[in-house]
């Protein structure tokens, strides 16, 4: 197991404003990769005129919210499990299925290692180089996805590299997968911040591959990562009936119930907030690649990973350097295969992506 160090989390703003005594309410947080929009519109004003569904139990099958967002996804209503977070969903469908051995793409989210680790299963990495801008070699890739795998878990885009798999290829990496009985996890927690969703989503694929799950939640595209609501996809029955067996009754309360109904069809909403982050990704990676101190890797999502050029710089002082100026961003040393020659920054407004650009390219 890799040994993963210390961090700031994005969520750990009240540590920032205990070491460096500034309120959490004036830090603009580059670091969590959450809507700069704020949670949606018709959430924040239709919400209280539902508080009485908290004197009730939700529906055990959560119908009508499954429905919604198999309207929202483009999924099978009786392929979709929902969860409390995908984090309780990676969790719970690690424990069914107890990986003995699984290959991760690295660098990316520690969670899943740990959730393996915990069952008594090991992993293995397969690096993406930075020496090819983080891109999978696909045919090399292919050719580790051997028998003695369990579990393959793809990050997709990959968080903090920011690349994607676009479903052709993944069809590619499924079909290597079944013949050596390889399960696929994909998380697709950004999944609704790229450009072309239906090119890159491996939703469709439930359709026709049984050795698929896919991981999405509310958390970082509807800024709402307190509702705890998230939601998996697999055509696998027998997945299925052994997730519904060992789950808890009520995976999440009547509140994040209707607010998911609310937010899955607020298209208003998710049409400004995917023609924001469209244009700033653009804005920020072209100001990053005109720059001699940094070299940013093409985004797909909502957050781009850049190396630092500059040898009088580090990760470490450039994260001091904004946090002074109230804005916290991701020092990248502690991901595996990443050093403190990285930094990971998310969208946010305009102004805010204007500002945070002064501090590290002119400073």
């Amino acid at each position: 197991m890799i040994q993963h160090k210390d961090h700031f989390h994005g969520s750990d703003l009240e540590k920032i404003e205990a070491i460096y005594g500034i309120k959490k309410d004036e830090i603009v947080s580059f670091s969590a990769n959450v809507n700069p929009l704020g949670i949606s519109t018709k959430l924040r004003t239709s919400l209280s005129e539902h508080l009485d569904a908290i004197t009730t139990y939700p529906d055990r099958d959560y119908k009508d919210l499954k429905n919604c967002i198999a309207n929202y996804a483009g999924a099978e209503a009786e392929h979709i499990i929902v969860g409390n977070g995908s984090t309780e969903l990676i969790s719970l469908f690690i424990q069914i299925t107890a990986p003995k051995k699984a290959m991760i793409l690295g660098p990316t989210y520690s969670e899943y290692e740990r959730e393996i680790t915990l069952n008594g299963g090991k992993t293995k990495y397969y690096p993406l180089p930075a020496s090819k801008d983080f891109q999978m070699d696909v045919e090399d890739f292919k050719s580790h996805l051997t028998e003695d795998l369990d579990l393959l878990i793809l990050c997709n885009p990959n968080n903090p590299t920011s690349t994607c798999i676009r479903s052709n290829t993944m069809r590619e990496i499924l079909d290597v997968c079944k013949e050596s009985s390889i399960y696929v996890m994909v998380d697709e927690t950004y999944i609704e911040f790229v450009d072309d969703i239906s090119a890159c989503s491996a939703v469709s694929l439930a359709k026709s591959y049984n050795n698929i799950i896919i991981l999405r939640g509310t958390s970082k595209f509807f800024a709402s990562p307190g509702l705890r609501l998230g939601y998996a996809i697999t055509g696998n029955e027998d997945l299925l009936h052994q997730i519904h067996k060992y789950k808890n009754p009520w995976m999440i309360n009547s509140l994040a119930e209707v607010a998911g109904k609310l937010m899955f069809q607020d298209d208003d909403y998710i049409q400004k907030t995917r023609t924001l982050i469209a244009s700033e990704r653009k804005k920020l990676y072209q100001m990053f690649l005109d720059s001699p101190k940094y070299t940013p890797f093409e985004p797909t999502a909502n957050f781009m990973l850049i190396r630092i050029d500059d040898p009088n710089l580090d990760s470490g002082i450039l994260f001091e350097r904004c946090i002074k100026e109230k804005m916290m961003i991701r020092d990248c040393s502690t991901f595996p295969f990443l050093s403190d020659r990285f930094i990971r920054i998310c969208f946010m407004s305009e102004e805010d992506n204007a500002r945070l650009a002064k501090c590290l390219l002119e400073a």
